[in-house]
């Protein structure tokens, strides 16, 4: 078993409790009902310097453990904003990142006009409406973890929403299942294999050319330096989600400007 199926194993059982505390149909009516949210892909591509910056509230993860000691993030989502992030990225899995969506909550509460990304392990569409009621704009979804009915199924969730997915693939195999998907128009690719997590930038750079221009383009993971962000600038990149190294950096705000600023 790879840590991937772990966590995904463990993800159903914590669904399923919650499914018992805040039954589908009231969830469900509650999504329906939010109202609408700060355009995900629109801040994308309309960021001030490309690649847009996606930066990420992450507090820990199964390969290096712990990264934050005293997690604050709403602290951590204003820092980001005022230093010219685009989009924020939000870890709500508890058992392995240390989040929570209470955390995505809180900094919708406090940041309205942000547009926020679940970034969880998400499978059932009960993980959706979930997201949308606690103010996300948008959901990942890891196509190694999903069959193609189901991230069909729930990339048309996500879209009647009115919000977006983020469809995650790693390899050239499911880049092409998920180019084979009605309305696909926001595709990540990771460059952390996780089911070793291994991390190599060039997995973006060599996918990048076999991906339609009008489909948004973000590259996860792997980015640590203002070298990195240009060789994802000169591949066309549309944005960039970051977290390890913004959490980690001695200064996290300039940190931030560092990695918007594209002059050598």
């Amino acid at each position: 078993m790879t840590i991937l199926d772990e966590i995904f194993a463990n993800k159903r059982i914590e669904v399923e409790m919650r499914k018992h505390k805040f039954p589908l149909p009231g969830l469900r009516s509650a999504a329906e009902e939010a109202p609408a949210s700060p355009g995900f892909i629109q801040a994308i591509r309309s960021a001030q310097n490309s690649p847009a910056l996606i930066t990420e509230v992450k507090f820990a993860s199964p390969s290096k453990g712990t990264l934050v000691e005293n997690p604050a993030p709403v602290v951590l989502a204003r820092t980001y904003t005022s230093n010219g992030a685009d989009a924020i990225s939000v870890l709500t899995d508890e058992k392995y990142f240390h989040g929570h969506l209470d955390h995505l909550q809180r900094i919708h509460a406090a940041l309205p006009h942000m547009p926020l990304l679940r970034k969880d392990f998400i499978y059932d569409p009960y993980q959706v409406y979930e997201a949308r009621v606690a103010g996300a704009s948008a959901v990942l979804l890891i196509t190694a973890q999903l069959d193609s009915p189901q991230l069909a199924d729930l990339h048309a969730l996500v879209l009647s929403l009115g919000i977006a997915a983020l469809v995650e693939v790693r390899d050239r195999v499911e880049l092409e299942a998920a180019l084979q998907m009605e309305g696909l128009d926001l595709l990540g690719v990771n460059n952390r294999d996780l089911r070793t997590f291994q991390v190599d930038l060039q997995t973006c750079l060599d996918l990048r050319p076999l991906v339609p221009t009008e489909i948004c383009f973000v590259a996860e993971s792997g980015i640590h330096t203002v070298q990195d962000v240009h060789r994802l600038r000169a591949a066309g990149v549309d944005a960039m989600l970051i977290g390890e190294a913004l959490v980690t950096a001695p200064d996290i705000a300039e940190q931030i400007r560092a990695f918007k600023i594209l002059e050598l």
